[in-house]
């Protein structure tokens, strides 16, 4: 088991999770123009938490993860719902394929995980109808606490410098915002504040 699938069955029970996964979804719905026509794919759904908030403004919601225990408490959570448009599966999208296209797909606290940003964003792209969104929310870059020493993966972004990543990649119209700030408890400094941005972009009609 990794860390997440150790997480699993107590995830939903933080209440800071809940209030991170609202703000994100009322930002994206300030954000795109969605509609109930659109398939949306969430990568790193964990417990799908905000596709269950996005369930009523998009049409078929596709959840995936790499946690079997993340999958496993999403699908209870859905089947006691009763909402016909939420798919869970578990996959690790950063190392397999997945088939489908969608017109929205959304990631919350994942990317900061994922080792080769590029390849994941080119993914994205492929997995994206023409003029299909983007949305990224993320922390900010920092200094490291926020996970602490181990941590392997990326210390936050700079939005302008993934802006730019993403433009290379065939994204246009990049824009972010703060939308949520995590109180984390941080040894030796109690608790810390970390930002929360979003960041949205379209998929280019013609890229260059």
């Amino acid at each position: 088991m990794n860390e997440f699938d150790l997480k699993a069955a107590g995830w939903d029970d933080n209440p800071m999770h809940t209030e991170r996964s609202r703000a994100i979804a009322d930002n994206i719905r300030k954000n795109i123009p969605l509609n109930k026509n659109m398939k949306a794919l969430e990568f790193g759904a964990g417990t799908g938490t905000t596709s269950f908030f996005l369930s009523g403004d998009l049409g078929e919601i596709t959840m995936l993860d790499s946690s079997p225990e993340m999958v496993k408490r999403t699908k209870e959570k859905i089947q006691k719902s009763d909402l016909e448009n939420l798919k869970a599966f578990e996959l690790d999208l950063e190392h397999n394929d997945f088939p489908g296209r969608f017109d929205l797909i959304f990631t919350q606290l994942v990317m900061h995980h994922i080792q080769d940003i590029e390849s994941i964003i080119r993914k994205f792209y492929e997995l994206l109808n023409q003029s299909g969104y983007l949305a990224i929310a993320d922390l900010y870059k920092e200094s490291g606490s926020f996970h602490g020493e181990g941590f392997a993966g990326h210390n936050g972004f700079d939005p302008d410098e993934l802006s730019v990543t993403l433009e290379k990649a065939g994204f246009t119209g990049m824009n972010y915002t703060t939308c949520f700030t995590i109180m984390r408890d941080v040894a030796g400094k109690g608790l810390q504040p970390f930002d929360v941005f979003l960041l949205t972009c379209k998929k280019k009609l013609f890229p260059a």
